[in-house]
């Protein structure tokens, strides 16, 4: 077996990785990307609207800071964020789109003078300085206070992603692609790198490295509906999870977006409706002032889905062969904002399902979208439990997302954390040894040999396809935008079943390399583990919060479930185990988030009571001590200030 070693190993090659691999190679590290795809074709390109910082450039952001960026975070989380990491990545958002820009991204600027915009659904003249012409410009986004979503047109992620792989080939930093991280190298709770197949022609290498970095994105389509790539199968967090001693945060925690087109669940950016796009029923009426008058078509996801599927079941949905829908109106926008600033919007209409925006309706519909759950890391993004492994970006529970992440935070966060903990990988990596371990290397190797070898060759009856749609129809029929104990009690002991399936899968067919079932045959335990504590998170997890929403209990409860879901599968464990911890310490207290409305229940003890033991509960679930002192990034009640200059 070919062993293959450098300082530092990342797997995955979207923005996270990317970034992350460019803070350590300027540190002079010998760093190491691999990546199931070429690095361009990245699940990153896809985003489209922006990325949220405070710039405060445009004057609907004038006030701006990242003291108001916190607070929508924190709000937009309903409170089920780490405050501090909240802080540390809004304190940094703005350093990095500058970063950026830096980079070469060709950001939208401001435009001095008059500008036409629709706000709230209304057609309104703004004018913008013309001493910030030239500057960062933003646009509107869900859940937030000030225009803070820098942009590139709508194909952010891709002039992002395209300007960070220039950087790499820069900096000489070599990309493995069409490369697979089936298992994890580690012994003794220290990670040294992972077994790795090819998918050209099914070699099995061992990457051995001073610190391993997971930056695979989320688990999106574990579900049957979903707006993410084909590669987004949890792969990553599975490398975690069968460590059996890694836990996953969060699990339950699964954002779905308003506005997947129909049928093909392609979504459409948050920024058609920060632009002035509508939501229409069945009759084209405008419904969502009706549910939430303040912030209407911008309230956060999870708010926005949650209506639109409360509207769809009063009778008020578009009937389809694909199944009900509703309409997104962008026409008055004009053809010259659709084919400029929402130009893939329009390609993406007009190429998938044959609809011209500029004089069409658009059918949407809520889909699956993003992961707030992942490998549960602390603020410098080392994983519990296991020394040398760190994550970020999606596959990672970071956690400044909380059970519901504001648009633009996610994309922003890929760059923002690959700076914050590429430093802290580069920093353990110049400390820690190489250690060649080429035995236990062949050891883990061998594990995946049998498997492959079983699969292959042996006498299983399950068809993999079969199990992987059977997954996706459970989850999104009863762990979706509504969830009652009713169904995520069958979904949990359906799931259950194929979590033992899955043992008995077969391979028909035989090629090595390029072969997409064995492919999927080898990531189908981790789908059906992945789905089955999505699940019974969610059922055990009796309030609703954030995307979380539970209909037999509506009320969001921080006297009981103030905290965070950690899970962890023990090796040859038939069952996982549960566990929470605190979400971190609380600055902002729980409180209204001034949309979506519902019921909440207090807190029975005190912040100081909460906060005295978070330090001590975090470090026995497993939490590495982080390279500075929980709150030292938590600048105290800064917010007070911002909520008492509205009053």
């Amino acid at each position: 077996m070919r062993v293959i070693t450098s300082d530092v190993l990342i797997i995955g090659a979207g923005l996270a990785g990317e970034r992350t691999a460019i803070a350590c190679a300027k540190e002079g590290l010998d760093t190491m990307i691999l990546s199931l795809v070429p690095s361009r074709r990245s699940h990153s390109s896809a985003a489209q609207g922006g990325m949220q910082a405070s710039l405060g450039n445009s004057v609907m952001g004038k006030g701006d800071n990242p003291t108001v960026h916190w607070l929508d975070t924190v709000k937009g989380s309903d409170w089920g964020c780490d405050q501090e990491v909240a802080r540390i990545f809004a304190d940094n958002a703005p350093i990095a789109m500058r970063e950026m820009a830096h980079f070469g991204v060709p950001w939208n600027r401001v435009k001095g003078g008059k500008q036409q915009v629709f706000i709230k659904g209304k057609k309104a003249t703004i004018e913008e300085d013309h001493a910030t012409e030239g500057l960062i410009t933003a646009r509107a986004f869900g859940g937030t206070a000030k225009w803070r979503t820098c942009y590139t047109a709508d194909g952010t992620g891709h002039t992002v992603l395209y300007t960070m792989d220039n950087m790499v080939l820069q900096l000489g930093i070599p990309v493995h692609d069409r490369m697979e991280a089936l298992r994890l190298i580690h012994h003794d709770s220290r990670c040294i790198g992972a077994v790795v197949r090819s998918l050209r022609d099914g070699e099995l290498r061992a990457y051995i490295a001073k610190a391993t970095v997971i930056a695979t994105g989320g688990y999106g389509r574990i579900y049957g509906e979903s707006t993410n790539a084909v590669i987004n199968e949890g792969s990553g967090s599975w490398l975690a999870l069968q460590t059996g001693i890694v836990p996953l945060g969060n699990m339950e925690a699964v954002q779905v977006h308003p506005t997947g087109i129909v049928p093909t669940d392609i979504l459409v950016t948050e920024g058609c409706r920060g632009d002035g796009g509508l939501l229409l029923d069945v009759d084209e009426y405008r419904f969502m002032p009706d549910y939430e008058p303040e912030k209407m078509e911008l309230a956060s996801r999870d708010v926005v889905s949650r209506r639109m599927k409360e509207h769809i079941l009063k009778g008020k949905g578009v009937q389809s062969d694909y199944g009900e829908h509703l309409w997104l109106d962008l026409r008055h926008l004009g053809e010259r904002h659709l084919t400029t600033k929402l130009r893939e919007v329009y390609d993406i209409c007009m190429y998938f399902i044959g609809v011209n925006p500029i004089t069409e309706l658009v059918p949407v519909r809520p889909t699956q979208h993003y992961s707030m759950g992942g490998i549960r890391v602390n603020k410098d993004g080392q994983a519990y439990n296991l020394k040398g492994l760190f994550a970020l970006g999606e596959a990672a529970c970071w956690d400044m997302h909380g059970f519901n992440r504001l648009g633009g935070n996610s994309l922003a966060e890929t760059v923002v954390a690959g700076m914050i903990v590429g430093k802290q990988v580069a920093k353990y990596s110049k400390k820690a040894e190489l250690n060649i371990e080429v035995t236990l290397a062949e050891e883990t190797a061998h594990i995946e040999r049998q498997k492959i070898d079983k699969l292959v060759n042996g006498t299983g009856k399950e068809n993999v396809y079969q199990l992987r749609d059977e997954i996706g129809r459970l989850l999104t029929k009863y762990v979706h935008i509504f969830r009652t104990g009713e169904g995520l009690q069958t979904a949990t002991a359906e799931l259950k079943k194929i979590v033992a399936r899955t043992g008995d899968v077969k391979v028909r067919t035989s090629a090595p390399g390029m072969n997409p079932e064995l492919s999927i045959a080898l990531r189908i335990e981790g789908m059906a583990k992945q789905a089955y504590v999505i699940a019974k998170g969610a059922l055990d997890r009796t309030e609703s919060r954030g995307a979380h929403f539970r209909e037999d209990y509506p009320a969001r409860n921080d006297a009981n479930w103030l905290n965070r879901t950690l899970v962890r599968w023990p090796v040859a464990a038939e069952e996982p185990q549960f566990e929470y911890e605190p979400v971190g310490l609380l600055d902002l207290p729980p409180g209204d988030r001034g949309y979506g409305g519902g019921q909440m229940i207090a807190m029975e003890i005190s912040i100081a009571d909460y906060n005295r033991k978070v330090d001590s509960e975090q470090s026995v679930k497993g939490r590495l001590e982080p390279s500075e002192p929980t709150g030292a990034k938590l600048p105290k009640e800064a917010w007070r200030a911002e909520l008492e200059g509205k009053e």
